[in-house]
C-alpha cells in the first residue's frame, strides 16, 4: 500500500519532460521475442507495468538488461512458451505476449491476464484474430492455448477497433506464410510505434495508423535499436493538473498531434495553449468553465485514458460538464471517491455531470484503478488541505516517478509506502 499525501492550492510552473509511452513500450517489449535477436530500447519508463513485463521476458528464458532509461534484450536463449497465472494475473495488457510467443515457438500458453478492473475486455478478440491466422485455440482451467506451426496470412476483420487485438494480430501475422490483412485496425500512435519497431526487426508491414494493415512478411535483423514515442497519457494528465490547481508549464517531448482532444477540452474550460514541435505550454488561473460534452471513442477520438483526469480538473469549473464512457463500462469509480471531496457528480449509466463547485476540501481517498488514482492527484491539487490517497500500487503501473515531476513543478507532493 503507497500513501500519496497532496497539499493543495499552490500553482505549477516550470518545464517538463515527458515520460515515454507505456502502451507503446509494453507490445514492444513482448515483440522483441519475435525472432532470436538483441534489442535496445531507449526512452523507457519506469513503471510497475515495465517492470512486470521485464520479469515476464526473464521467464521465458530472455537477457534482460537495464540501465537508466534503455533496455537491451537478448531473446536468443528464449526456453519457453508458457506464462504461469502468477504473473499474468499483475498485469492486464500482458495478453499481448499470446501473438508473440505464438509466432515464435508454434505454441502459447497463457491464462487470462489481470490489471484494473475496468469492465469487460474482451480476449475474445485476440482469440479470433490469431484463429483467422489458422491457430488452434482452445481454452483450459482458465489457461489459454494456442498451437499454430503453420500460419496462413488471412483477412483479420476486427468487429470493434481493439488496440490489444490488432497489436497481437499483428504480430502473430509475422510469422504468417503469404499476407494478412487487418480490417478496422486500432489507429492509435502505439500502434505506429510498434509498426516502427516490427520494420526495424525486419517485418514488412504498411498502413499501421490506418484502418488498414497489411503484414507481408519477415525477415528478422539480428540487432534493432528503437526509442519508445512519449506518452500521450502523461502528457494529458500534467496539462489536466495544471488546469486544475493553476500556473503556467512547458511540457518538452510531446508529440501534441497525439492528444488534441485533451487540448481543445482544456482550451474550451479557459486555459491557453501554445503548441510547437515537440513542446506545449499551458497556462490556467485555475478557475476553469464547463467545456463541451466529452465523449471517449477510440483514436482520433477522446481518450478514455485521459477523461479520469480531465473530470478531475473539471471539478471547480463553472458550469456542468458532461462525460459519456462508451470504451469501459466500470470507468467511473473514481468520479464517486471524488464526492468525498465535496465535488458535485452524478451519474447516470454511461454519463457523468459533474457541476462545478466553488471549493474543494481535502479528504482520504482510495484509487481502484491507474487512471482513477491520477485523478485523485489532480483534484487534491485543487483542493484545500492535505488530501491522502491509499493505493495498492494502481498509479505506478503508468506514471513514471509522478510526485517528483509534479513537485519540479511546484507541487505540494509526496509518496510512502505505507508500514505493515
Amino acid at each position: 500500500m503507497t500513501i500519496w499525501r497532496v497539499t493543495g492550492g499552490r500553482r505549477l510552473s516550470g518545464e517538463l519532460a515527458v515520460q515515454g509511452s507505456k502502451n507503446a513500450v509494453l507490445p514492444i517489449l513482448a515483440a522483441s521475442i519475435l525472432a532470436p535477436c538483441e534489442t535496445l530500447l531507449t526512452g523507457v519508463p519506469d513503471l510497475r507495468d515495465v517492470r512486470i513485463t521485464l520479469r515476464i521476458l526473464r521467464h521465458l528464458g530472455c537477457t534482460v538488461e537495464r540501465e537508466g532509461d534503455q533496455i537491451r534484450i537478448d531473446s536468443r536463449p528464449l526456453s519457453g512458451c508458457e506464462i504461469p497465472h502468477s504473473l499474468m494475473r499483475e498485469l492486464r495488457s500482458s495478453v499481448i505476449f499470446l501473438g508473440a510467443i505464438l509466432a515464435r515457438c508454434g505454441q502459447a500458453r497463457l491464462s487470462l491476464p489481470g490489471g484494473c478492473e475496468l469492465g469487460p475486455r474482451p480476449v475474445d478478440l485476440h482469440l479470433e484474430a490469431l484463429r483467422a491466422l489458422g491457430a488452434d485455440v482452445t481454452e483450459q482451467g482458465g489457461d489459454i492455448i494456442c498451437k499454430g506451426s503453420d500460419l496462413r496470412g488471412a483477412r483479420v476483420i476486427l468487429p470493434i477497433p481493439s488496440v490489444g487485438a490488432t497489436e497481437n494480430a499483428m504480430l502473430a501475422a509475422c510469422a504468417a506464410r503469404g499476407v494478412t490483412v487487418i480490417s478496422n485496425a486500432a489507429r492509435e500512435p502505439e500502434i505506429v510505434d510498434l509498426q516502427k519497431y516490427l520494420r526495424a526487426l525486419g517485418a514488412r508491414l504498411s498502413g499501421a495508423g490506418s484502418a488498414e494493415i497489411r503484414v507481408e512478411g519477415f525477415a528478422p535483423a539480428p540487432f534493432v535499436r528503437h526509442r519508445i514515442l512519449p506518452d500521450r497519457i502523461a502528457a494529458a494528465t500534467l496539462l489536466c493538473a495544471c488546469a486544475a490547481a493553476g500556473g503556467d508549464i512547458t511540457l518538452t517531448n510531446v508529440f501534441p498531434s497525439h492528444f488534441l482532444t485533451v487540448m481543445d477540452s482544456l482550451s474550451e474550460a479557459g486555459c491557453d495553449i501554445i503548441t510547437k514541435s515537440g513542446t506545449v505550454t499551458l497556462r490556467s488561473d485555475g478557475r476553469l468553465i464547463a467545456p463541451r460534452p466529452i465523449v471517449t471513442r477510440p483514436y482520433p477520438g477522446f481518450p478514455t485514458d485521459a477523461q479520469p483526469p480531465l473530470m478531475a480538473a473539471c471539478l471547480r469549473a463553472r458550469g456542468t460538464t458532461v462525460f459519456t464512457e462508451t470504451i469501459f463500462s466500470n470507468r467511473y469509480r473514481h468520479a464517486l471517491e471524488l464526492r468525498r471531496l465535496g465535488a458535485d457528480v452524478s451519474i447516470e449509466g454511461r454519463v457523468a455531470f459533474i457541476s462545478g463547485v466553488e471549493r474543494l476540501t481535502a479528504a482520504p481517498l482510495t484509487a481502484g484503478d491507474l487512471r482513477g488514482g491520477a485523478a485523485m492527484i489532480v483534484a487534491a491539487l485543487a483542493a484545500e488541505g492535505t488530501t491522502e490517497i491509499f493505493d495498492e500500487e494502481h498509479i505506478r503501473r503508468g506514471y513514471d516517478r509522478l510526485e517528483q515531476q509534479l513537485a519540479a513543478l511546484g507541487a505540494d507532493i509526496s509518496c510512502d509506502r505505507a508500514s505493515n
